[in-house]
């Protein structure tokens, strides 16, 4: 297959590939700010507004089982196309919802649509470039999805102050309407003809159980999920650990998150510049060693009460290589796989969410007042992460 040019590996092209990707972290945390005033609106409890979130992300995780067998048979760029639309629709939907109960299954509707960027964005990119080429693109990718949740909150609530909360998702359609044009216009098809293969129930489904029994290949996506997993138990119970136990004021909370995106821009940067030197293999394992001693540190930090002022640092490591660790297993991973990049990515991407599901929820439903439930299961992370990579992902041929 052609090898893509130096306009395909441009600048424009990682923040294309980034915002698109960018579609579903915006979704789920745009109109965070705004759940007060739609139940206020509605005349609801915040709790069947927040069940608006969970049918999203259910709808996310099936779909991502939908599109990558769909993206191996017709083609990346249909799918990619009716998916983005669809997610416009959903959002327009949501404007224009009477009900709290019709809100919530347009949301539905529109995580089935925006799983369609997640899995065949990874696909594109494996399409495009070599493995060491794929990391260095999926980190800036992951970098966007990553900075993503950090301003949409932002953006959600001066949105919704000046124009109430319908306009967060007219905003949001604004912004899938500008991804449609863009994907129409600047994404190529990347899958060649010959390479597609017929779209069968029972294909899909063997293909599925294929991946599922090779150990090396799950070795790899539960290596990359874990990472991420202990993420997300940092995005769910962080805010509370730092600001009621830790008494940061909620104003300066900002500022700190924002040292793991500086520290997340670094490595990221960092792996871009010499993967394809050094190899995934080696980055993906450097990663994993750096995140294991920042979860180690967070486990030490419970057990000698050490304080905020060494959890912030152990934070910024943990977070800092997830792009390093995401993008290198996931180029390991679609490149032993390259016939079937979506189907690959699909079951990668609904594993990788669900664990990181799993564990927020786990997170959520240990004492709230301590700090021990965030720190101790970010270092079982970890561990879990780095233990999956060496007995199961780290030398076998796929």
């Amino acid at each position: 297959m052609t090898k893509p040019s130096a306009v395909q590996l441009s600048f424009t092209m990682f923040v294309l590939l980034g915002a698109i990707s960018a579609l579903t972290p915006l979704a789920i945390d745009m109109y965070l700010p705004a759940m007060p005033a739609i139940a206020n609106d509605f005349g609801v409890k915040p709790g069947d507004v927040q069940v608006t979130l969970t049918i999203y992300t259910l709808g996310f995780a099936i779909g991502q089982l939908f599109y990558g067998p769909l993206a191996d048979s017709i083609g990346r760029k249909p799918v990619l196309l009716g998916g983005v639309a669809l997610f416009m629709l959903g959002a327009i939907g949501c404007t224009f919802t009477t009900s709290v109960d019709v809100l919530v299954w347009v949301r539905l509707l529109q995580g089935f649509a925006g799983a369609a960027a997640a899995v065949v964005i990874q696909a594109v990119v494996r399409d495009m470039f070599e493995a060491e080429d794929f990391a260095r693109t999926m980190s800036f990718i992951t970098l966007v999805m990553t900075v993503a949740p950090l301003v949409a909150p932002l953006i959600g609530g001066y949105v919704s102050v000046l124009a109430g909360w319908r306009a967060v998702f007219a905003l949001l359609a604004l912004f899938a309407l500008v991804m449609l044009m863009a994907i129409y216009f600047k994404i190529p098809e990347t899958l060649a003809i010959q390479n597609r293969q017929p779209f069968h129930l029972r294909t899909s489904l063997r293909n599925y159980v294929k991946l599922l029994v090779n150990r090396q290949a799950m070795g790899l996506i539960l290596c990359g999920a874990f990472s991420f997993s202990g993420m997300f138990v940092f995005l769910t119970a962080g805010s509370f650990v730092y600001i009621d136990i830790y008494g940061v004021a909620p104003q300066d909370f900002g500022y700190l998150f924002g040292l793991n995106i500086l520290t997340l821009v670094i490595f990221t940067t960092l792996n871009g510049k010499v993967v394809k030197k050094y190899g995934s293999p080696k980055m993906i394992l450097f990663g994993l060693s750096l995140q294991l001693i920042a979860g180690v540190g967070l486990f030490l930090c419970w057990i000698g009460d050490l304080g905020l002022v060494f959890i912030v640092p152990c934070v910024m490591l943990y977070v800092g290589t997830i792009s390093t660790i995401g993008s290198n297993s996931m180029a390991l991973l679609l490149n032993n796989h390259p016939n079937m990049a979506g189907t690959t990515s699909s079951i990668a991407g609904t594993l990788r969410f669900g664990l990181a599901s799993l564990m927020g929820f786990i997170v959520a439903s240990l004492p709230g007042d301590k700090s021990w439930p965030m720190l101790t299961l970010m270092g079982l992370c970890a561990v879990l992460s780095i233990t999956m990579y060496k007995v199961f992902g780290e030398s076998k041929k796929c």
